[in-house]
């Protein structure tokens, strides 16, 4: 069914209150299985994009990629008879969500893959738990961080000093330049799950397509004026990676992404970050024979540990 009027302006006027309650129903396996397959979904997005890069630019990728999506969504939409809002209450959230939760951070981080390993990488992005427990139990306060979740961010942020900090111990240059630019762009994935949760009134494939669409058109002018895209010539596994990198990571993954911050909350939605590690580096050694150093499994180890931390329900052990 269409969306209502009524409907999209209780969802616009969640910009100007403050952020709504976590739902504190029991979970299920229903509601684990869409975390680990949101995991599964935005676990790819490095090693593909490794395989893009070469012969497709940072920016026309990244726009190449959020157009896909979108147009992806948009036939779903079309075929469910589900309108996109037209206010422009609605559109400001759609892009404030979309600057600081894709185009920003995934800028930063395809121009550090350049540099730095993909597997690597995907340790480096998975501590936006981190950062997202620091500022819900700092700043926010919108749910409760408990001493389970706690563990889970010392853990998580053990596990990225080894990583960071022995490479560290080998010179400042490109690649750890490179690696705290990634840190930086985690920092803006955790205040998009927070601020995410002003959509929640939507239809998650809604806030999915109208963000995606938002940021491929928005990384488009200068697509086209910098890399000149009809001058490239992208191999067929550039652009099978974008495609599967549009439909898989972007759409489906940002449309799971949103159904997992409504059930789950901030907290235990961000822990898949770590989730997504074992797949990650997975798909890095299959896809791009990549190596695992020791600096790099002794922080999987701590952030893998972290896991348990940030998803078991202990309510009663609040952090105070």
């Amino acid at each position: 069914m269409p969306q209502s009027t009524s409907e999209a302006g209780r969802a616009t006027a969640a910009a100007s209150t403050p952020l709504p309650p976590i739902a504190t129903g029991a979970r299920n396996w229903r509601d684990y299985a869409l975390l680990l397959a949101l995991a599964c979904c935005w676990s790819s997005t490095y090693p593909l994009t490794k395989l893009a890069l070469p012969t497709i630019p940072p920016i026309t990728f990244i726009s190449a990629r959020s157009l896909i999506a979108a147009a992806f969504l948009f036939a779903i939409l079309w075929m469910r008879g589900t309108r996109i809002p037209t206010d422009a209450k609605a559109w400001k959230l759609f892009a404030t969500q979309q600057l600081i939760n894709s185009t920003f951070p995934f800028l930063i981080i395809t121009w550090s893959q350049q540099y730095v390993p993909a597997s690597n990488t995907v340790v480096l992005a998975s501590t936006t738990p981190i950062f997202a427990f620091l500022i819900t139990s700092l700043i926010t306060r919108h749910e409760p961080a408990t001493l389970l979740k706690l563990t889970g961010a010392i853990l998580g942020l053990a596990g990225t000093v080894a990583i960071v900090g022995l490479d560290a111990l080998r010179g400042l240059g490109s690649e750890i330049v490179a690696e705290i630019a990634i840190l930086l762009a985690t920092i803006s994935f955790a205040c998009a799950t927070i601020f995410g949760l002003r959509l929640s009134d939507y239809d998650p494939m809604v806030v999915a397509a109208g963000s995606l669409l938002f940021g491929g058109l928005v990384l488009l002018p200068p697509s086209l004026l910098i890399d000149q895209p009809w001058t490239l010539q992208p191999t067929p596994t550039a652009i099978v990676a974008t495609i599967i990198m549009g439909i898989v990571s972007s759409a489906l993954g940002l449309m799971l992404f949103y159904v997992c911050l409504g059930r789950l909350g901030t907290l235990t939605t961000n822990a898949q970050g770590y989730l997504r590690i074992p797949i990650g580096v997975g798909l890095s050694v299959l896809l791009l024979g990549e190596s695992v150093p020791s600096n790099l499994a002794l922080g999987l180890l701590l952030v893998m540990a972290s896991v348990a931390a940030m998803t078991v329900p202990a309510e009663r052990l609040k952090w105070r």
